[in-house]
């Protein structure tokens, strides 16, 4: 099993072997390959009940047919949820992520990845199960034009057309 080497920008004072950047303080993590899959299969067994309660939304394709996997590993993360196709990643947070600032940079991470992040709070999943479904919906079937498309390809000049 090999060692892979994952930069991560994060906010934290430089230890030994640490550089700085343009004020932005980096650290080398080393991750065995294999280990954040592992750790995934772990987290799928020890769901919270706000997970829980989410999963039995999201599993089988029940919102109009779209996969979700759950505790899926990405880059140096693990995702609460996420659906590939549509590039949606659902996370369901504790009070400890409250203004956390490894959420944000780990958001922006997944961002510039090219991932639309939804974050709901355990409660809101536990009380309002119907509105967070609605919410995951509308991210899902908003209109997403293919971005390699030029608008209305093919549509063309028409006006000497009778």
């Amino acid at each position: 099993m090999g060692v892979r080497r994952i930069l991560m920008q994060g906010f934290l004072p430089p230890q030994a072997g640490e550089g700085q950047d343009g004020g932005r303080l980096y650290r080398v993590i080393l991750v065995r390959e294999g280990a954040k899959t592992s750790q995934a299969r772990r987290l799928r067994t020890a769901m919270t009940d706000a997970e829980r309660k989410l999963w039995q939304c999201l599993r089988l394709r029940q919102i109009e047919g779209f996969r979700f996997r759950r505790q899926h590993p990405l880059g140096p993360y693990i995702l609460d949820f996420v659906c590939l196709e549509r590039k949606l990643i659902v996370e369901v947070d504790g009070g400890q992520h409250l203004d956390s600032a490894r959420d944000a940079a780990r958001d922006t991470w997944l961002r510039n990845a090219g991932f639309r992040v939804l974050r709901f709070w355990n409660h809101e999943v536990l009380t309002m199960n119907e509105s967070v479904a609605q919410a995951i919906y509308d991210a899902l079937t908003e209109a997403h034009p293919h971005p390699d498309l030029p608008p209305q390809a093919g549509e063309g000049d028409r006006s000497g057309i009778p």
